[in-house]
């Protein structure tokens, strides 16, 4: 998503007068787009603990449960740029309510599914409203706060948010479940969108750019056809192997696609994204390791909840509370990440993160098929403070050092990372455990290579971000 740093905007003023306090006004602005940030993170994570009470009710066996959290990702991450481009152009605030229109239209879907074609129709076209959500969202809030002390305030709060929706809505997952059935969890979903829906007009300014330049056609239709034709080869390889011709097609279809997107935008006055930018180091080896830690980690989470539930017999509730430690493990590392980055620098951070990310990931291989409940709690919650820590360093590192006039674009990718990694961790890995003749054999598989790929990714963000500006200072 390419953000613009100067657009039209007719929103309220941001901070008190004399001082970098957020008005009372641009709080209620802060709050409604924070909100439906965090309903988004929600319905990536609120269902995950529902899974097998879900299949047994509509019939969908486990290989196909990894179907409804990809029917969501999909298009989520495959419509994401597009629809971040189309909002610049357009009007954001426009794209915004139809956005929600859709995602809560789609969630009373999925409330009401009669069989697996209606949920999953709900599902995807609940992504598809997130598409539309996520990247309008990002871009109003950074139109709406000036760059400075508001900004940071508002990224801040609202990548937390983000965060912490992914891991609370393990725990209302499970207690909803339980108590009310799996249908309620994409009911708060619905209600959620309603309760947005009903207070953004009159709150949020409606910005687009003032320049109007041409929508990038041919990188739109390149990157969403790539990029959903890759996540759906490698969802479909994970159910039934890598034998089949429409597997390898697909695949092949999709690489074309992403190549061709490199080329266009190569040569597109108004690209969707800014090559030259990918070009500096900070901005690439940073987004690297964001996509690592939100694809593994989402991966991690899967794959636990079958365990969980299926190995150990856990009920939703349960499982839900382990995940509620998790998220409350979040909460301290979201309080103490920015001190530590303080101290030692983004850069360290991120690596560090993803070091401790990896090897507890890897701590993980030590459950068993009769007890592991404990460990999996401490494990994973120790992992996602260290995910927390990834998350909130990679921002920083990909915005350091971006002159003002690009921070937009800066920033823009940071969002595109965020998403994209949490579409394609659970078809990469979380498939795995589920076509397994054991699950307990599968979700082993999946630990290891998480690990691996976790670590291996620490080793080589290390390498490419090289030293700092800290660091070479020290050795000078």
């Amino acid at each position: 998503m390419a953000i613009d740093t100067q657009t039209t905007s007719t929103g309220p003023h941001t901070a008190a007068p004399g001082t970098d306090r957020l008005s009372g006004r641009a709080r209620l602005v802060l709050f409604v787009l924070c909100a439906a940030q965090f309903m988004v993170a929600l319905d990536f994570s609120v269902l995950n603990v529902a899974l097998p009470v879900l299949g047994e009710d509509l019939g969908l066996s486990r290989s196909a449960l990894q179907w409804a959290v990809t029917a969501f990702a999909l298009p989520s991450g495959g419509f994401l740029l597009l629809f971040g481009r189309i909002a610049d152009l357009f009007g954001r605030k426009k794209l915004f309510l139809t956005g929600l229109v859709v995602f809560g239209a789609a969630s009373m879907l999925a409330t009401l599914a009669w069989d697996p074609a209606s949920f999953l129709t709900g599902r995807a076209l609940q992504g598809l409203g997130a598409a539309v959500i996520v990247p309008t969202g990002m871009s109003l809030l950074t139109t709406t706060f000036p760059e400075g002390p508001l900004r940071d305030k508002a990224l801040g709060i609202s990548g937390t948010l983000l965060s912490l929706g992914f891991t609370i809505g393990m725990l209302l997952g499970g207690v909803m479940t339980d108590t009310l059935g799996w249908r309620s969890t994409m009911g708060l979903l619905a209600v959620a969108a309603a309760v947005v829906l009903l207070l953004a007009p009159g709150l949020l300014p409606e910005s687009r750019t003032p320049e109007r330049p041409r929508l990038d056609v041919p990188g739109a239709v390149t990157v969403t056809g790539g990029l959903l034709a890759v996540i759906y080869a490698l969802s479909t390889a994970a159910e039934r192997g890598f034998g089949g011709v429409d597997v390898w097609g697909t695949l092949v279809v999709g690489l074309a696609l992403l190549a061709a997107f490199v080329v266009v935008e190569s040569k597109s006055p108004a690209p969707l994204v800014s090559l030259p930018m990918l070009r500096r180091r900070t901005v690439a080896w940073g987004n690297v390791g964001g996509l690592v830690t939100f694809s593994m980690m989402s991966a991690v989470i899967f794959v636990l909840t079958l365990y969980l539930q299926e190995t150990l017999g856990l009920s939703s509730f349960r499982t839900g509370l382990v995940f509620g430690v998790q998220g409350a493990a979040s909460v301290v590392a979201g309080w103490y990440a920015p001190r530590v980055i303080g101290r030692f620098g983004a850069r360290r951070t991120l690596v560090a993160s993803l070091a401790g990310q990896g090897v507890l990931t890897a701590g993980l291989l030590g459950v068993g098929t009769q007890s592991g409940a404990l460990l999996a709690a401490v494990a994973v919650s120790l992992a996602s403070m260290c995910h927390l820590g990834a998350i909130i360093s990679y921002g920083l590192v990909v915005t350091s050092g971006v002159p003002d006039g690009e921070q937009g674009l800066a920033t823009g990718l940071v969002t595109t990372t965020q998403q994209v990694g949490l579409t394609v961790g659970i078809p990469l890995l979380g498939a795995l455990a589920t076509t397994q003749t054991a699950l307990f054999d599968g979700v082993r598989t999946v630990l290891v290579i998480d690990a691996v790929i976790v670590l291996a990714a620490a080793l080589l963000v290390a390498a490419g971000l090289g030293r700092g500006p800290r660091q070479a200072a020290k050795s000078a």
